[in-house]
């Protein structure tokens, strides 16, 4: 009976790939595919798909969700290679510059990610993910007068986005604005204050401002509403090197090692605790 039953299963699938010979319905089934999670099979259906009807245009979004499949598994050269093939397919397509910018990102190749978001911003100058990400790029580079044309457009556009703003925030303190810094924290603070994020971030500035008292305080508090932040630790590990209370700080560094941080980003603060 076994037998049996395996002979029909086979045989209604080898149906099925026969009958799943146009290219409309090898798509239908790469989409089915993907939203059951069985990316190996959707990979094999764009494939079919691709090589059923090599020039067909919709062959741009079928890379593209190709490059997706293959970034969801890590295989992150491969899912460059489908991107750019879509984009020579579609040249200028948002969503498939932002995918493409996204996984810049990932490989670290911030200066190849920001053209892709620069791209984007032409075709989309209201596109608040691409201002964001793209004010964050700058940042990165200290190119601090376009970081901040970036925020503050994309705070135009959108006066509560919280990304944003944060991101204004961090900008004033890397440029020692540490009142404008907490001119915008702090309002931040007062909507979200459950966010135990923004108390590590005013720590942050009131460390750089030599406030420690207001700093070890807000870290008390972002543990209280989150003991998982591992940079709540680190910092505050670094006050207790300052203050000489090695034995603490020691604690609060071993803390974030158990929280995932390399050890390697800790090794010469642990040498100082000894």
């Amino acid at each position: 009976m076994k037998k049996i039953i395996t002979l029909c299963v086979f045989a209604a699938m080898t149906m099925l790939q026969l009958h799943a010979q146009t290219y409309q319905e090898l798509c239908g089934l790469a989409a089915s595919a993907t939203e059951q999670d069985s990316l190996a099979l959707a990979e094999k259906y764009i494939r079919q798909a691709l090589q059923l009807d090599p020039s067909n245009p919709h062959n741009a979004l079928l890379f593209s969700n190709l490059g997706t499949i293959q970034r969801t598994q890590r295989r992150y050269e491969e899912a460059l290679d489908s991107y750019t093939y879509a984009l020579n397919i579609a040249p200028l397509t948002v969503p498939i510059l932002m995918n493409r910018a996204t996984l810049y990102m990932e490989l670290g190749k911030d200066e190849l990610a920001r053209i892709d978001y620069s791209l984007v911003l032409d075709r989309d100058e209201a596109n608040e993910e691409a201002l964001l990400m793209r004010a964050y790029i700058y940042m990165k580079q200290r190119n601090y007068p376009f970081a901040r044309a970036d925020y503050e457009r994309l705070l135009k556009l959108n006066p509560t986005h919280y990304n944003g703003r944060l991101g204004l925030a961090m900008l004033h303190q890397k440029e020692k604005k540490y009142e404008q810094a907490l001119s915008v924290l702090n309002p931040l603070l007062v909507e979200n204050k459950e966010d135990a994020l923004l108390y590590v971030a005013r720590a942050n500035i009131e460390q750089d401002m030599k406030h420690t008292d207001l700093a070890l305080m807000d870290l008390k508090e972002a543990i209280r509403l989150n003991e998982s932040l591992a940079d709540t630790y680190i910092l505050r590990g670094q006050i207790y090197l300052e203050q000489k209370k090695k034995e603490l700080a020691k604690q609060d560094f071993e803390k974030a090692l158990a929280l995932g941080v390399p050890y390697a980003e800790l090794r010469d603060l642990l040498k100082q605790c000894r």
